[in-house]
């Protein structure tokens, strides 16, 4: 029974089974059948999707070449409307110039006509022309080049005496005209600027408290007055002048230091060779230091800034520095403000003006120590410590040396000669003075048709006689001008020196 039993249950389960499976099959087979047919559809659709789009393709294809043939048409077209424009132009210009080259044919043929008659009255006229001057020749006794030379000369004489009128008339008024405004700008600027010009010495007597002192100078054997002299390279002169000494030396440092170390000694009392040179040394320190301040005070009172330290310490020294009398440090400084304010007044650049006219004698400040004038010895300096080719021009061409090419150097120039022109800023020794006035007849009577000169006005005006039979007015003019320039190019003065030329014609007759 149970046998049985298992075995119907597993009959029914094998039946079960492949029951299970044929339908499974036919299942699968049926799905296979739908998805053979569903694929189908789509590949057919594909097919006559792509085929449609083929054709419509083609069909664009065939209007980009269709609208790109009508371009290319249209352009072709164009240009072969404007080749035939130029061809139309080209062919009017032609003719145009084919009728403009007919033109000109006829115009050469009528200026070749003309041409051959002007040709025979030209030698029509040469003829004509020389019997005229054959015929004048002949009635005046002379030829062709003298009348020619004849003419010359009397226009040129006309010409000369019309160019020196008119020099004339024009020196005289640039000269009024120059002259107004130069006494504004000095005057204003001389006004204006309060500078010393007063001449300041260099003091060279010391004073002592009783002449008992002088023994004590001169020392045991005189060793005290060889090492003051050996350490100062200044001369101790004692005389029977009472209770002083004097102290003489070249160089102006050099006696101030002497000057100080020996007040000292007189009054510490002790005075020996290791006294002397101790004192000695700090007169020097002190000099120095006199020497540095005065350079920055200079500068400082100025107004100038940016000078080289050694610039500073060189214009210090001209502190000690005497010309004609004149302190150089105080007549640095005046010239310094006189060429400022007559740069404020025509508008040029003061602090360059101010500079230059600072450092226009910087020279002096070594030209004891260095061979050679102070200008050049000036000029070295303003290159060595780098300054402006301005400032080293107008230092170059202060005492005309050079020629002034800038106002700058003009300006420090006429400064220059204020500041040494004015009363009492400078003295001169009488032989000198003596010199420059006979130098300045030798130079006035050095000129044909001078009669005699005088030197007047302490040598600021000379004034000329000349021969009236050998100079006439217009001569005179040219006379007074040249013997000027003979003067500025052969003498040095401070100022101006005026030149008269006076001319006399006497007639004389007696009644008997």
């Amino acid at each position: 029974m149970e046998l049985s039993t298992i075995l119907i249950i597993i009959a029914a389960a094998l039946a079960a089974f492949a029951l299970g499976y044929l339908l499974r099959k036919s299942l699968a087979e049926a799905k296979i059948v739908s998805a053979e047919n569903e694929a189908r559809k789509i590949l057919e659709e594909a097919e006559k999707d792509a085929e449609a789009k083929k054709r419509e393709a083609i069909l664009e294809s065939k209007e980009e070449v269709l609208k790109l043939r009508n371009e290319v048409e249209k352009e072709n077209r164009e240009r072969r409307n404007e080749l035939q424009r130029q061809e139309r132009r080209l062919v009017q210009k032609e003719e145009n110039l084919d009728r403009k080259t007919d033109a000109i044919e006829k115009k050469e043929e009528t200026l070749v006509k003309k041409e051959s008659e002007i040709d025979a009255v030209k030698a029509q006229l040469v003829e004509v022309y020389s019997r005229q001057l054959s015929e004048l020749e002949r009635i005046s006794g002379l030829t062709s080049e003298d009348a020619k030379q004849i003419l010359l000369d009397g226009v040129e004489k006309e010409i000369q005496h019309e160019v020196a009128i008119k020099i004339k008339d024009m020196e005289n008024k640039a000269k009024e005209e120059g002259e107004k405004r130069a006494r504004d700008i000095i005057s204003l600027a001389i006004q204006r600027c309060a500078a010393d010009h007063v001449a300041e010495v260099t003091v060279a007597v010391i004073q002592l408290p009783s002449d008992e002192m002088k023994g004590r100078i001169i020392g045991r054997e005189g060793r005290n007055i060889r090492a003051f002299e050996t350490l100062t390279g200044i001369d101790l002169i004692i005389d029977d002048t009472p209770e002083a000494v004097i102290l003489s030396g070249f160089d102006p440092i050099r006696r101030e230091v002497a000057r100080i170390a020996l007040e000292k000694l007189i009054v510490d009392g002790r005075i020996h060779p290791a006294r002397i040179e101790e004192m000695v040394e700090k007169a020097q320190k002190e000099v120095a230091n006199q020497i540095r301040e005065a350079g920055e005070q200079a500068t400082f009172d100025t107004g100038v800034h940016g000078i080289h330290p050694e610039l500073i310490v060189l214009l210090g020294r001209l502190k000690f520095r005497t010309s004609y009398g004149q302190n150089v440090l105080k007549h640095s400084v005046e010239v310094a403000h006189l060429a400022g304010l007559m740069a404020s007044e025509l508008g040029v650049d003061i602090q360059l003006a101010k500079r230059a006219g600072l450092l226009h004698d910087i020279g002096k400040s070594v030209d004891h120590e260095v061979e050679g004038p102070h200008v050049t010895i000036g000029v070295d300096l303003a290159k060595k410590y780098r300054e402006s080719q301005e400032v080293i021009h107008a230092i170059a061409a202060h005492h005309g040396d050079e020629e002034p090419n800038s106002i700058v150097a003009v300006l420090v120039q006429a400064a220059d000669a204020v500041s040494a022109a004015r009363p009492g800023a400078r003295r001169e020794t009488l032989e000198s003075y003596i010199k420059r006035l006979t130098k300045l007849e030798e130079i006035a009577n050095s000129f044909e048709g001078v009669e005699k000169s005088y030197a007047i006005q302490a040598g600021r005006e000379i004034r000329i006689m000349v021969k009236p039979d050998k100079i006439d007015d217009i001569g005179a003019i040219r006379l007074v001008r040249d013997i000027a320039k003979k003067i500025e190019n052969e003498l040095d003065y401070p100022g101006q020196i005026k030149v008269v030329s006076i001319r006399e014609t006497r007639v004389v007759e007696y009644a008997k």
